[in-house]
């Protein structure tokens, strides 16, 4: 029965440790920063911490990152079904998952082992054996009884003489009681020999006693004489003495405690007033506390998922545009810096004569391509002076910019054109460089990275490319084709005249994904080439020829960016881009012969 007694108990003991949690491990979206976004992580959960790695199969080359879990504070999004937030103290991780049903199992894990992490709870406490003993907390309260009262040096002086007390009234304790054990021996033997006197009394003749063991009473009666116990032939102690220590002892302990209390009392004004003044202290350093985390925990915050565009941003238009303005800042700068150091490649991009560009094509969006063509060659050059509609919003030189400003369900759908002169150039040079893919990345700046998803015809491609993310603007991918064409002049005062247009497209190679919001695009470079004749018998010069460029562009931008922002970003990088391209384009040209 004790075995199997011991056995079940020792099972009750090691209980708590057999539930713990089990491992959990998958796959959670981890926002990453603004530059990358969400991106898939393999998340693991084990020994009350929570750890994620780049993939599964980079595990043993150690985590990226980890939470302890004791304190951590799991948040469900209020707008997201899928995301949930988890934050220690000012380090917060924002991870999604697949579905809704996915993130209630790892909230409920992740909860299952936050409750059986840190030191609360019971089975922690039996796992690291910190059974607090009262022995250590009754001894280390005695330690520090006497610490707090060092305020008070004349109490301190008391409480030591109250200590120096209760030595001398132990030892006396133990003293008396060493002679109250003594007293009771000798009482006890000395019953025990009186009845064994009168037994043999009743046994045997007085007469024969000795004479000297006998007394006798007042009535003439015979009584046995005994020793008497004296109490200072006891272990040599003077009870009388040590009566008298004991009772001069206490006095003196009442004494003391007397003053301790007159001087607590005289105190307690003093410590009271103190306390009131540290409370409200306390007080104030921790609303100053909740200010100053409420404000870190914004600014530690600020660029994860919840400031940046969207439909319940926590960041406000104001907020918005200077960000952006800051952003595109400081990509101006990196811009300046990289043209600075750049040694310009020279590439061997033999333009195709115009020929080859005057075919409308035989592909599946042929048709397409040309009702493009003929909708931009009728409305796009067009004069917009005197429409009313249209505004003009930047003059520099001969670069003119309009806007019309078109708002479709709050999103900006504002068409616009430019108007651009250029010396030295002609217009087959300019929209050669315009559509070539070759040379792109050579004068756009604002893309990240492109590719061409399909060839359609010589002159006509299907393009891919994501632009730079402008936080807090979402990243914006573009899918789209682009065609170049020669227009064919009806007479021959018509000025040579080519054509570039790229409009949006859908193609199975490239499907709209969660990383970036999808924009649509119409946009068409028309350039034509005026050519005035040289003087005498000279050949035409680069000198001779001018490039007329008319730039428009309708860009549905998608996504929740607001209407003020995006007027000023396309009012500003617009301009910018037709000056940095052209002048790509004359650098380009410069020294080589005219190609019409």
């Amino acid at each position: 029965m004790s075995e199997k007694s011991s056995a079940s108990g020792s099972d009750e003991d090691v209980e708590p440790e057999s539930v713990q949690p089990v491992e959990f491990g998958g796959v959670l979206s981890k926002w990453t920063n603004y530059i990358h976004g969400w991106q898939d992580r393999w998340v693991v959960l084990k020994n009350n911490a929570l750890s994620y790695y780049k993939s599964e199969d980079e595990r043993e080359y150690g985590c990226r990152g980890s939470l302890c879990l004791s304190k951590a504070v799991i948040t469900p999004h209020e707008f997201d079904e899928c995301r949930f937030d988890i934050s220690v103290n000012d380090s917060v991780w924002y991870l999604r998952a697949e579905d809704p049903e996915h993130r209630l199992q790892w909230i409920e894990s992740i909860e299952l082992h936050k409750a059986e992490s840190g030191y609360g709870s019971e089975s922690s406490l039996r796992r690291h054996g910190s059974m607090l003993s009262l022995t250590s907390a009754a001894s280390a309260l005695s330690a520090t009884s006497t610490s707090s009262f060092k305020k008070g040096h004349r109490l301190c002086e008391k409480l030591a003489e109250m200590e120096t007390f209760r030595d001398i009234l132990c030892r006396q304790v133990d003293t008396l009681q060493k002679y109250f054990d003594s007293c009771a021996d000798a009482v006890s033997k000395d019953e025990f020999h009186r009845d064994k006197v009168e037994e043999d009394e009743d046994d045997f003749p007085a007469a024969s006693r000795p004479d000297g063991e006998c007394c006798y009473n007042n009535n003439g009666s015979k009584e046995k004489l005994f020793a008497p116990a004296s109490p200072k032939g006891i272990n040599g102690i003077d009870f009388k003495g040590e009566a008298i220590t004991f009772k001069a002892t206490t006095a003196g302990i009442l004494s003391t405690l007397s003053h301790c209390i007159e001087l607590m009392v005289k105190r307690e004004d003093s410590w009271q007033k103190r306390l009131d003044k540290e409370l409200e202290k306390r007080r104030r350093v921790e609303d100053a506390y909740k200010s100053t985390v409420h404000e870190l925990k914004k600014k530690s915050h600020y660029g994860g998922p919840d400031y940046e565009e969207g439909p319940n941003s926590l960041i406000n238009e104001d907020e918005f545009f200077d960000a952006v303005e800051a952003a595109l800042d400081r990509q101006d700068k990196i811009e300046e810096q990289c043209q600075s150091e750049k040694v310009r490649i020279p590439r061997l991009t033999p333009v195709p004569p115009g020929d080859v560009y005057s075919s409308i094509g035989t592909h599946r969006f042929a048709t397409k391509v040309e009702e493009m063509v003929q909708n931009h060659m009728t409305y796009s050059l067009q004069d917009v002076g005197g429409d009313a509609n249209w505004q003009l919003v930047i003059e520099e030189g001969e670069m003119k910019v309009y806007r019309r400003e078109v708002e479709e369900n709050g999103i900006v759908l504002d068409p616009l054109k430019a108007t651009h002169a250029v010396k030295g150039v002609t217009g087959h040079e300019v929209c050669h460089y315009f559509w070539d893919t070759a040379v792109r990345l050579d004068w756009e700046t604002t893309i990240e990275n492109f590719n061409v998803v399909e060839t359609l015809s010589d002159n006509a491609v299907i393009v891919y490319q994501t632009h730079k993310r402008v936080w807090p603007a979402t990243q914006r991918d573009v899918l789209y084709l682009s065609a170049i064409r020669k227009i064919l002049a009806t007479n021959e005062n018509d000025p040579d005249t080519w054509l570039v247009c790229n409009f949006s497209v859908d193609h199975e190679n490239a499907a709209p994904s969660n990383r970036c919001i999808r924009a649509k695009i119409n946009v068409a470079m028309i350039c034509q080439t005026l050519v005035s004749p040289p003087e005498g018998d000279k050949e035409i010069s680069r000198n001779n020829i001018l490039c007329k460029i008319t730039y428009v562009a309708n860009v549905n931008p998608g996504g929740w960016a607001p209407a003020s922002v995006l007027r000023a970003v396309a009012k500003r990088e617009y301009p910018k881009f037709l000056k940095r391209f052209t002048s790509y384009v004359q650098e380009k040209t410069s020294g080589k012969a005219i190609l019409f």
